[in-house]
């Protein structure tokens, strides 16, 4: 079935899909074509990531060299495994991942991780890298030159983005990402946290995919037909129903039934479990004036580490004054960290958190538990380590600082700041909807105003906490569970 001839019933026009073939086989000829190639499916634990019991896959070609730390893997023989496709495209996907994988774990199953973007000797690989680096580079340069930004980098992720012409060049690529999809039992549980592995698992006749929706902007670029699709909220269930804008001025044909749900909020099991506890020991440090705990997680690949700059000046003040704790995590950017204490003498007398994932962990463990003051810098080469800080942080926190992006969705309270791309936009009008964050203070002036009153009148926190115990009732952090559900039930029928 050529997926790039018709979505959803809605026929692309002959031009398109001319143009969508072309493109790939100028992605054959620059990176080749594995889809003859002999390949064997290995795993191996992720230290980092240990109490979730993760399984990182990787595909190897026969007869080349196995590390050591890997072995082979024979999926069929383990009835409880479920896999969860992805690929690193900044930290957003990966964190969604660890949430699926989280919720999974909890529920009894035994997580894989497939990232189709680590496989560096497969034709898809190369494609990624080669998108991933693209789009790196236009977040960038979107946070640097404004103009870039109107002009371009906005219109592309809001509009260009939306369009089923767009997701049918997109359905033609993903193919050439099929290859190892099929060394996959073709009924294993396959949860995808962005659309090309979803799009590439159903291109190679898996039956069980659902495709994680990560965006509150509906467009069509996440759309992997024969999938079952899950999103966040109920605004993102209508537009994506309706594939409202996809076809410019036309009405297009809907979804069909079935084929789109509404999980709620894609959050880890740890943070669900633990949401009561934590949200009382934030409601107890505003009542008892104790120190605040200030996360700020530097996103869009390093991007906005200017505007970081900034909110932590304003924050220097407050902490000098035994007000607030400040905790940074540059990921695993290691130019943000040296743009950052360039910028920023007064960091010289933060404590490094610098490649000891074990110092990390007792940090964030003792927080929870007790009090926490001064600057802390978080910095992990380790991807696992570096998206997963953040995670546990979270938890010990009373304000995250962070672009509307997947963090949007997290039960702690937020200071939205100015997005990397259009799309993230209603992540944020998500957020102040439900009351668990600001709407985006996208003027770095409005942020660092906001940044003020949330640290100098307890008002603001103490509204987001009660907003957050009033959602979780109603099981809107509930979604990661949800979708683990979808794949386990079977898929599409």
């Amino acid at each position: 079935m050529d997926r790039s001839a018709s979505i959803f019933g809605n026929p692309i026009p002959a031009g398109i899909q001319q143009k969508a073939e072309g493109q790939k086989k100028a992605y054959i000829k620059k990176f080749g074509d594995d889809s003859q190639k002999d390949l064997i499916l290995l795993s191996r634990e992720v230290p980092s990531l240990d109490p979730l019991g993760i399984q990182q896959l990787m595909v190897q070609e026969v007869g080349t060299k196995i590390e050591w730390e890997w072995q082979k893997v024979d999926l069929p023989s383990d009835p409880k495994a479920l896999v969860v496709g992805n690929i690193r495209m900044g930290f957003g996907h990966y964190r969604i991942s660890v949430a699926i994988a989280s919720a999974a774990r909890a529920m009894g199953r035994n997580p894989y991780w497939f990232d189709l973007h680590s496989f560096k000797n497969t034709t898809g690989g190369k494609i990624i890298a080669h998108l991933n680096s693209l789009y790196s580079l236009g977040s960038r340069l979107s946070q640097k030159y404004a103009l870039f930004n109107s002009l371009y980098w906005e219109p592309l992720n809001s509009e260009g983005f939306r369009k089923l012409t767009y997701n049918a060049a997109d359905q033609k690529t993903a193919e050439l990402m099929a290859t190892p999809c099929k060394l996959l039992p073709k009924n294993i549980p396959y949860v995808a946290t962005h659309v090309w592995p979803a799009q590439a698992a159903i291109h190679s006749g898996m039956e069980r995919v659902v495709n994680v929706i990560p965006d509150n902007w509906p467009m069509a670029l996440h759309l992997s037909e024969g999938a079952i699709h899950c999103v966040q909220s109920p605004s993102a269930w209508f537009g994506y129903k309706t594939l409202r804008g996809m076809a410019g001025k036309t009405i297009p044909r809907f979804m069909d039934k079935g084929s789109l749900v509404y999980t709620g909020h894609y959050i880890d099991h740890e943070l669900v479990a633990n949401l009561e506890q934590d949200t009382a020991a934030r409601m107890n440090r505003l009542t008892t004036l104790k120190p605040l705990r200030v996360l700020l997680s530097v996103g869009g690949a390093g991007a906005q580490r200017e505007l970081y700059a900034r909110l932590i000046r304003t924050l220097l003040p407050l902490e000098k004054r035994g007000k607030v704790a400040i905790l940074i995590n540059v990921g695993d950017h290691q130019s943000v960290l040296e743009g950052l204490l360039a910028d920023i003498p007064e960091l010289v007398k933060a404590r490094m958190h610098i490649n000891n994932w074990n110092e990390t962990k007792a940090v964030a463990e003792e927080a929870i538990g007790g009090t926490m003051s001064g600057i802390h810098i978080f910095m992990h080469s380790d991807i696992f380590q570096a998206v997963y800080t953040t995670n546990l942080l979270m938890r010990a926190s009373d304000l995250l600082v962070t672009k509307p992006s997947e963090l949007a969705f997290y039960p702690v309270p937020k200071l939205l700041v100015r997005r990397v791309g259009g799309h993230e936009a209603w992540g944020a009008i998500r957020s102040a909807e439900l009351g668990d964050g600001t709407f985006e203070c996208a003027d770095p002036k409005e942020a660092e105003a906001m940044l003020r009153f949330l640290m100098e009148d307890s008002e603001g926190l103490s509204l987001m906490n009660s907003c957050i115990l009033s959602a979780n009732k109603a099981g809107l952090y509930s979604g990661a569970y949800r979708a683990v559900e979808l794949a386990l039930q079977g898929g599409m029928k």
